[in-house]
């Protein structure tokens, strides 16, 4: 049994793109999860703050890392999504001249 893509796929014209946009978004979060191991090494006792619903600074702020994790991905990939048919586009216009 052969095992090959479902489709041919060409050269990626975007690349380029994706990996400014997924470096930069790495920075943010590397920034925002070094802040909170940082904080959790040097001043443990703040963690442990009451902030919302009885949760405590650490909770919060993992959730919040967590769900901010998700939030990047999808921001990323509606942001390549649509650099990727701005490139298509552009290619089957060309194409029609």
């Amino acid at each position: 049994m052969l095992h090959e893509p479902a489709i041919q796929s060409g050269k990626d014209l975007a690349v380029s793109y994706k990996m400014r946009i997924g470096v930069r978004m790495f920075i943010v979060y590397a920034i925002l999860y070094g802040g909170f191991v940082v904080l959790n090494v040097m001043k443990p006792v703040v963690m442990e703050t009451p902030v919302i619903l009885g949760m405590n600074l650490a909770v919060f702020y993992g959730f919040g890392l967590i769900v901010f994790a998700l939030i990047l991905a999808l921001v990323y990939t509606i942001l390549c999504s649509r650099k990727e048919k701005e490139f298509l586009n552009e290619s089957s216009n060309g194409g029609n001249r």
